[in-house]
């Protein structure tokens, strides 16, 4: 007997215990609301928010918001490209702002009247080298820095083949006017209307050729290129010729899109049942049945007949090195994407030659200068 009451008071005591412990991680779980900025005001947009040691987390909206759900105790770790992690406790509410790593500001940017390092902007600056750019099956330009800026917003077309997108910075700042950026390649200054035929400006750039993207995102781009810079700048350096010896380089993708996915439909005697249970015993029913029977073997599906296997190829080939004293570039490209709709389809063919020469290259002392 005193064993079962031993045991009965065992079973309480856990169950006590269970109940308590339940209480306790119900109350050590919140939900953290935050900001992410950077040292200029600016919001910080996809940051990566994720506690420390798991895989919960989240990124930043176009506000540099986020909200979390996550226990007391815990430490959150705030990462973007260009930014100094930080590793944080948790807060109900949390103002974070990152700091630009110091590693970076020795690189030198690309801007519209020469180049200077970023320890000396005083601007905002973003700049993009080639190995940080997205990979992959790229068609245009813009996908490659798609995500990879904070305040640039590179919203898709109408999904087909070769279809532009609609780049911001920062937002819009007219209803009436353009909101598109300036667009700078190689130093020159080109219209998005400027090439009839295509999307944007953008789109008569081969990917492949690309070796910097630098943005300029606040006022003081105006002070270089005037009012068409009131919406930001975007400015593209393409690929050079190098001191080395020749250089052969080659890639080529290919890409298969299948609409596996369809929107399920009636077949043909499936929807002639239902059209006949809807208006059966109605004065409509002669005449709708008159119609349905007048095509009683028809029986299409349209998704078959509109949709297709999508398939895509890049080829790229340039040769680069140095002929004599002249460093050059020549570069051949051709895209092929034929899309899922049956009549979409987009083909480009892209050439490029860059000669750099250096006709003087003497190297002159600052004493010897001033005399």
């Amino acid at each position: 007997m005193k064993s079962k009451i031993l045991n009965s008071n065992g079973k309480f005591l856990l169950f006590l215990v269970g109940m308590l412990m339940a209480v306790q991680g119900f109350a050590q779980s919140i939900t953290v609301n935050g900001v992410v900025k950077d040292k200029t005001g600016e919001a910080v947009i996809g940051a990566n928010v994720i506690v420390k040691g798991t895989t919960n987390g989240t990124i930043t909206d176009f506000d540099g918001a986020f909200t979390l759900q996550t226990n007391k105790g815990e430490i959150i770790v705030i990462s973007f490209i260009g930014y100094q992690s930080q590793e944080l406790p948790v807060a109900e509410q949390m103002n974070v702002v990152l700091e630009d790593d110091a590693q970076l500001l020795e690189d030198v940017v690309v801007i519209g009247y020469g180049s200077v390092k970023k320890s000396d902007l005083s601007g905002s600056v973003v700049a993009i080298k080639a190995e940080e750019m997205n990979k992959g099956a790229v068609t245009s330009p813009q996908e490659l820095i798609m995500g990879k800026i904070p305040g640039l917003s590179v919203s898709q077309g109408d999904g087909g083949p070769g279809s532009g997108s609609t780049i911001r910075i920062r937002g819009g700042a007219s209803l009436n006017a353009s909101n598109d950026p300036l667009i700078v390649i190689d130093g020159i200054p080109v219209s998005n209307d400027a090439a009839p035929g295509t999307p944007n400006a953008l789109a008569t750039i081969n990917p492949n050729d690309i070796e910097t993207f630098t943005v300029l995102k606040d006022a003081s781009a105006t002070a270089i290129y005037g009012s068409r810079a009131s919406n930001g700048v975007i400015i593209i350096q393409t690929k050079k010729g190098t001191q080395d010896k020749i250089k052969v380089s080659y890639s080529s993708t290919y890409t298969a899109k299948d609409p596996y996915k369809r929107i399920e439909t009636l077949d043909a005697a499936t929807y002639r049942e239902v059209v006949e249970n809807q208006y059966k015993g109605t004065l409509l029913e002669s005449e709708v049945m008159g119609i349905l029977n007048a095509y009683p073997e028809q029986s299409t599906n349209w998704q078959d007949a509109i949709y297709q296997t999508g398939l895509a190829t890049d080829q790229n080939i340039s040769v680069a090195g140095k002929a004599g004293i002249l460093p050059f570039r020549v570069s051949l490209g051709y895209n092929n994407e034929r899309g899922t709709l049956l009549t979409s389809k987009y083909e480009r063919y892209t050439a490029s030659v860059n000669l750099s020469p250096k006709f003087i290259s003497v190297p002159l002392k600052w004493d010897e200068l001033n005399n």
